[in-house]
This record gives C-alpha cells, sequence and structure tokens, in this order.
C-alpha cells in the first residue's frame, strides 16, 4: 500500500496532537458562547420589547404593540448585523495584525460584557445600541476562531475540524433556550447570565499559542498583515472576498430572517390549532431551540465530510437547494395537515439544510486567503455578509412579516437561497489543495 492509500485509509483525527484539540475545544467555546450571546436576544425579544414598550406608551392597544413588537425585533437584529460587520472588519484585521490570542481575548470581552450591560435596558435605544455593541465581539469572535482552527490543524483534518468548530454553535443555542425557558418572562435574569463567558478569557490567556504560519508572516511581511489594501487591491483576494460576502449574506439573511423563524411558525401554528395560551412561547421555544436546532447540529457536523468527499463548492450548493425547499415544505405542509406533530418531525431537516450549511463558512473561507490577510478576509466574507444581509431584515423582513401571513413572508425570504447557487459560480475549489501561503 502506498503512502497516500494509507494516509486515505486512516481516520481524518490520525495524527491530531493533544494541543491541536484544545485549540479547537477553546476556539468551539468561544464560539458557543458567541452563539449564545446572539440567540438570548431571539429568545427573550417575545418578552423584553412589550416591557420596554409598554413602559414607552402604556396606553398601546395589543394590536399595536403586536405590530411594534415585530418591527423593532427585526430592527434590532439588522442593527446587530451591522455592528457585527464593523467588529468583524476591526477585530479580523487586528487578529492578522496584533495576534489570534489577544484578539480572541477581546472578542469574548466584548460580547460578555455589553450582553451583561443589556439587563439595565430600560428604552428601545439602549436594547439597539448594547445589542450593536456585543455585535461586534461577535464579529470578531468568529474570525479569530475559524483562522486559528484551519492554520493548526493539518490538512487532512482541516475540513472536519472546521465544521466541528461552527457546529458548536448549537451547544449555544441550547443553552440560550434552556436559559430562556427558565427565565420566562424574567428576560433581564438571562442577560445577566450573559456576562458568564468572559471568564473563558482566563483559559485562552493561558492555554492557546500563536500559529507558526502567522509567527512567519509577521517577521517577512509585517507591513501587508491585516490590509484591506492588500485584500481588495490584489485582483484574486478580491474576487474571493466579494463573492464569499455574498455567499456568505445569502447564509446570514436568511438565518435571521427565516431560519430562526422556526419558533415563529410553530407559535403562529399554535395559535390556529387553538393550543393553551400559556404554552405556546415555550413550546415555540422548544421547537427552534431544540428540536430544530438538533437537526442543525447534524447538518454543520455533516458540512465537513461532505465537502472533504464532493468539495466545497457542490456542497454548498446541494445544501443550499435543500434548504429552499424545506423552507416551503415547513412553512405549508404542517398547516395544510392541521398538526404540530408534523411540524416537529419537518423542522430537524429544514435545520439540517438551512443552518447547515453555516459551517462550510469556517471550513471554506479561510482556505481562500493567504496567512497575512487570513483572518481578514474570512472575517471580511463573513462580515461584510451580515451588512449585506442587514438590509433584507431591516427593510425587507420586517415590512413583510408586519403585512403578510408569516408563511408567506418566509416563502418569499427563503427564494434568496437560490440566489447562492449564482454566487457559487464565482469561487473557486479548494478540496484537497494547500491554504495560499
Amino acid at each position: 500500500m502506498n503512502s497516500s492509500a494509507a494516509s486515505a485509509a486512516q481516520p481524518w483525527y490520525h495524527g491530531v496532537t493533544r494541543y491541536q484539540w484544545l485549540v479547537l475545544i477553546v476556539a468551539s467555546l468561544g464560539w458557543v458562547f458567541d452563539a449564545f450571546e446572539g440567540q438570548l436576544y431571539n429568545l427573550t425579544r417575545g418578552d423584553m420589547l412589550p416591557d420596554l414598550l409598554r413602559a414607552a406608551n402604556p396606553a398601546l392597544s395589543p394590536e399595536a404593540m403586536g405590530t411594534l413588537s415585530k418591527v423593532w425585533g427585526e430592527r434590532f437584529l439588522g442593527i446587530f448585523l451591522i455592528g457585527g460587520t464593523l467588529g468583524g472588519w476591526i477585530f479580523s484585521s487586528l487578529a492578522d495584525r496584533w495576534g489570534r490570542k489577544p484578539v480572541m481575548v477581546l472578542t469574548i470581552l466584548f460580547y460578555s460584557i455589553f450582553s451583561g450591560l443589556t439587563a439595565f435596558a430600560t428604552e428601545l435605544w439602549h436594547v439597539g445600541a448594547l445589542r450593536f455593541l456585543v455585535a461586534m465581539g461577535v464579529g470578531g469572535e468568529w474570525a479569530v476562531g475559524a483562522t486559528l482552527v484551519a492554520e493548526v490543524f493539518p490538512q487532512h483534518a482541516r475540513e472536519r475540524a472546521g465544521g466541528i468548530f461552527h457546529a458548536s454553535s448549537v451547544a449555544g443555542v441550547w443553552l440560550a433556550a434552556a436559559v430562556g425557558l427558565a427565565v420566562g418572562a424574567e428576560w433581564r435574569i438571562a442577560y445577566f447570565i450573559g456576562v458568564i463567558p468572559a471568564l473563558l478569557v482566563v483559559w485562552v490567556r493561558v492555554s492557546v499559542q500563536e500559529p507558526e504560519s502567522w509567527k512567519e508572516a509577521k517577521q517577512s511581511k509585517p507591513e501587508r498583515m491585516g490590509s484591506f489594501r492588500e485584500l481588495l487591491g490584489d485582483p484574486r483576494w478580491r474576487a474571493r472576498a466579494i463573492a464569499g460576502a455574498l455567499l456568505a449574506m445569502v447564509g446570514l439573511a436568511t438565518f435571521w430572517g427565516v431560519v430562526v423563524a422556526g419558533q415563529n411558525l410553530a407559535e403562529d401554528l399554535l395559535r390556529k390549532l387553538d393550543a393553551p395560551l400559556d404554552t405556546i412561547s415555550a413550546r415555540g421555544k422548544i421547537a427552534f431551540g431544540f428540536v430544530q436546532t438538533t437537526g442543525a447540529a447534524v447538518g454543520m457536523l455533516a458540512m465537513g465530510p461532505l465537502s472533504a468527499r464532493w468539495g466545497r463548492r457542490r456542497t454548498f450548493a446541494l445544501m443550499h437547494v435543500g434548504a429552499f425547499v424545506m423552507t416551503l415544505v415547513v412553512c405549508w405542509v404542517p398547516g395544510y395537515f392541521g398538526s404540530y406533530a408534523v411540524l416537529l418531525a419537518l423542522l430537524p431537516l429544514f435545520g439540517f439544510f438551512a443552518q447547515g450549511i453555516h459551517a462550510g463558512y469556517a471550513v471554506y473561507f479561510p482556505e481562500l486567503f493567504p496567512t497575512y490577510l487570513r483572518a481578514t478576509g474570512a472575517g471580511f466574507c463573513f462580515n461584510t455578509g451580515r451588512i449585506l444581509a442587514a438590509p433584507v431584515l431591516i427593510w425587507g423582513s420586517a415590512w413583510m412579516k408586519a403585512t403578510l401571513p408569516l408563511s408567506q413572508a418566509i416563502s418569499v425570504l427563503g427564494v434568496l437561497f437560490l440566489f447562492g447557487l449564482v454566487v457559487l459560480i464565482f469561487l473557486p475549489e479548494t478540496k484537497g489543495q494547500e491554504m495560499p501561503e
């Protein structure tokens, strides 16, 4: 048996060192709490926004309260995407200039502390400002974690490690769902709990070392490290950055506009089925936070092995088509049968495709750029995708969900998955290739 055949016969984790596993665990925990902070708002806004709106205007009718809660809920998601973009741009560039470890520490502190301060919000603008600052940390942490994992792991294990890293976000969603259920209407307690991830900083400081490839690039190209002029001035990197940003835009706009609406679809169906009013909110959180997200976890874990077998572009294409089909299915089939059980059966498959896509960004984006631009390029793709997605949420999604029946609005937003197929035409295949140096 030749060496390549012997290598292929080995399990993917063969030769992975204890330190490489440690890096994956640390980076994944950062991303777990990153997702926790992001989803905490989604799972508490149903109590938080009416409370703040009622405090500002006690005379609001229930109908006006419901409409304003939907509109402001989508606007704050858009603000979150804008903050994530700015933080992603700034912190990813700093990660190339200063190093991966100090910037990971800074981003974790950002999203932890400002999430905790949300517990003291008394007006809507407080929530908007703090969600913006939380998002800055969230946007920056992903780029650092994904880059660190890609640089530390060997080529034969990189796809799986990247997929595991991103799939760990599901634990953050589960944690947020558990906290949301535990605190109920006492949403301020949930944000106090959001300070806890700051403790991870100690472990990061002690255990993580800068990758050797980054140290070498820092010595040989100090003036080019983390340069946006270099990233957008070189035609090769610019083309990849723009196409990568559009691909991320599809995933992020559909995540906040379509994927998280699994909770809203469940609640909407339960109302139509005349379920007890005091059970609807909790059952909606369970449907999204546990049932749907379990399918998403499987999808994200599958993204690495599928990318290794079929290639990045083909796997992305399959997931986008599956996501579009399943969006239509979960929007219309449960209502046709008038069955909440049917919805619960379909939500995991919906999550598999529609959210499973996201693990591919951690696998793919770091492979598109050289070491001295790796965090900057990956961060630019993922976080420029946020700001491109923001108008979809601030105007399109907010308007549609406030004026159209929920299933219609989500179905229309699901068409964005098909746009992802067009974007893939302009991106290269990186399967089996060394990352650019």
